[in-house]
């Protein structure tokens, strides 16, 4: 599955977990985060490029991390066709994609 995943300043360091874990179970990754690791960068400017690839089918699902996951998923769901959803465990998780067909995960870095 091809997976776009982004992160603001606060989620760099979780990005760079998931994206390794998402490619060492055969996920191909397009990683937005725009050079955020020693920068102040805010959310919007991740969420939406992330959000736009998914909604023009770039990407089958999108990843979101920032300190809380809040701003990351208000940016999101402002994109037409993205369903994305803020969860903090497997059972959201699993909630969000059975019941809402989310398309998007938003999760936070910092809780």
């Amino acid at each position: 599955m091809k997976i776009s995943i982004g992160a603001d300043h606060r989620g760099v360091e979780a990005l760079a977990h998931v994206a390794t874990d998402l490619q060492s179970q055969g996920h191909e990754i397009v990683v937005f985060e725009q050079g955020c690791g020693d920068r102040q960068c805010d959310y919007p400017d991740i969420a939406y490029p992330v959000a736009v690839a998914v909604s023009d089918g770039v990407a089958e699902r999108g990843i979101l991390i920032c300190g809380t996951g809040i701003g990351m998923s208000i940016v999101a769901n402002k994109i037409d066709g993205i369903r994305a959803a803020l969860v903090n465990d497997e059972i959201g998780a699993d909630m969000s994609r059975r019941h809402n067909d989310a398309n998007v995960l938003c999760v936070s870095a910092d809780m």
